[in-house]
């Protein structure tokens, strides 16, 4: 890889052999690796011998643009593999991403630090706009690789996030744009602050990627942070002094402080409200100007859960409180589909939880032993604690880990029980295919109706016929049909049902 403005043979004439910026310069000659993970431990190698004492102040910052333009590709490559995770992410998978955000953060603390710096009084060049630019940019990636592998973002990243867009206001750099990048300063930082306000930890790392597509295309929708406080259920403050993402008006009110910035999403929820009922008419995503994603029910469902996010994020309904408690949680589909079909006679593989804590409508646990298979926000759990015999249904709402050896995760009760069930799907040739559900019962206290938790995208939506059958001690025909769609993730879809009374 070279670069026209630089010229590496020139360059290292003036360096002491074998000392200082020589062996920078002879790596970056060279061409870049096949795979992209092989490229991090040289670069990071580099990034660092540039914060040490050698060569002048435009030497370094030759190379360090050098660096910059090499590690770009490698880095927005590396992440886009991080879309297919799962959890709890593998150790070496763990290794790359701390890797990746320590070679950020070199690469942040080079900007700062490069001599030649213009002094902050002075008129902003293209030099100072580009460096706030890829502060910006790198500072917003640290925190989608937190939110990509379920980890708790970084000690310091938020806050300087926020001192970085303040640094571009003062320059009257926001809209600044280098050539061949699609996003400005504003659109790098509303964009990391909207992801922070949807709760990352609620969505997989998938649905991460796809709403990241989204917000490139309309974050602008959203006006720039300033000084006039929202009033309706859409407004955030920002506390450029707090190293915190942006908290909703309504769930925690906004200190009295003078430096306190506030935004409204209300344009944007009103926009993703209109694209759903798009989409729910027959649009396509393309002509809903969306990624492809959205065409999918997990898709839906993410934007649906958005428009919440976003518009009305609202309080918690009931208090928390600490437990010290074990119990055992059957995760996915089918394992709790054989669990209540074959009752004790055949178990499937559980694992060990300890509940930290509770609500009247769900828990947060933390994984203590057993496999936990393939886990993931969105997935069908059944819990059982010690004390309790039977087991609940839950919905994992968010996930945490940590580390390879750590894994928290918040569930949503669905209901107190479940009876296994079988849908018959037609299909050519007048042969049916038996599709494994679980039919929830009605809560009079929640819902007036039951559910129906199928595998995602594999039911029709609202006003579909079906044919269930329920085989237990006798078996049972009903046909019903789906009234409205509950909830859309990429694991589950769960349907309000009702007897069809016109069979």
């Amino acid at each position: 890889m070279t670069d026209t403005i630089f010229d590496t043979d020139s360059a290292a004439q003036n360096l002491p052999a074998g000392k200082g910026l020589r062996p920078v310069l002879d790596w970056l000659a060279k061409p870049q690796a096949a795979r992209a993970s092989d490229e991090l431990p040289p670069l990071l190698e580099h990034f660092r011998t540039l914060r040490a004492p050698g060569g002048n102040g435009e030497q370094r910052a030759e190379v360090l643009d050098r660096l910059c333009r090499r590690s770009g590709p490698v880095v927005a490559q590396l992440i886009a593999a991080l879309e297919n995770v799962a959890l709890p992410v593998p150790r070496k998978t763990r290794e790359t991403v701390h890797r990746l955000q320590e070679l950020l953060e070199s690469l942040i603390e080079n900007l700062r630090v490069t001599p030649g710096d213009a002094p902050e009084n002075a008129v902003p060049g293209e030099a100072q706009k580009l460096a706030v630019w890829r502060t910006a940019n790198a500072l917003a990636q640290h925190l989608s690789i937190s939110h990509l592998a379920a980890a708790p973002t970084g000690a310091g990243i938020w806050r300087q996030l926020h001192r970085t867009y303040s640094a571009a206001q003062r320059l009257q750099a926001t809209h600044y744009l280098p050539d061949g990048e699609p996003d400005s300063v504003q659109d790098i930082y509303q964009s990391a602050l909207l992801l922070g306000c949807a709760q990352p930890d609620s969505f997989t790392a998938r649905e991460i990627g796809f709403i990241a597509a989204y917000l490139q295309r309309f974050a602008h929708c959203v006006e720039p942070p300033g000084e006039i406080v929202p009033d309706n259920a859409a407004g955030f403050w920002i506390d450029p002094l707090r190293d915190s993402p942006a908290l909703p008006c309504a769930r925690k009110p906004a200190p009295q402080e003078a430096s306190i910035r506030y935004f409204t999403c209300v344009h944007l929820a009103g926009l993703l409200n209109r694209q759903i009922d798009e989409l729910n008419s027959g649009s396509t995503p393309q002509q809903a100007n969306l990624p492809d994603f959205a065409g999918t029910p997990a898709g839906r469902g993410v934007l649906t859960r958005l428009a919440g996010h976003w518009g009305n994020p609202g309080k918690r309904r009931f208090p928390h409180r600490k437990r010290n408690l074990r119990a055992e949680v059957c995760a996915g589909l089918h394992r709790i589909w054989l669990l209540f079909q074959l009752e004790e006679t055949a178990k499937p593989e559980v694992s060990t939880w300890m509940i930290t804590n509770q609500s009247p409508d769900g828990y947060a646990i933390m994984h203590v032993g057993g496999r936990t298979g393939t886990l993931a926000v969105g997935d069908i759990t059944a819990i059982r604690s010690e004390s309790e015999n039977g087991w609940q249904i839950c919905l994992v709402r968010w996930a945490l880990s940590e580390n390879p050896e750590h894994l928290e995760m918040g569930l949503q009760i669905l209901a107190p029980n479940a009876v296994p069930a079988i849908v018959t799907l037609p299909v050519e040739h007048d042969i049916s295919e038996r599709l494994p559900v679980l039919l929830l019962p009605k809560i009079p206290a929640l819902r007036s109706t039951e559910i129906l938790v199928t595998t995602s995208g594999a039911l029709n939506n609202r006003g579909s016929k079906h044919v269930l059958i329920v085989d237990r001690e006798n078996i049972k025909v009903r046909e019903v049909r789906t009234t409205g769609v509950e909830e859309q993730t990429s694991s589950v879809e769960v349907f309000a049902i009702e007897t069809d009374r016109t069979a």
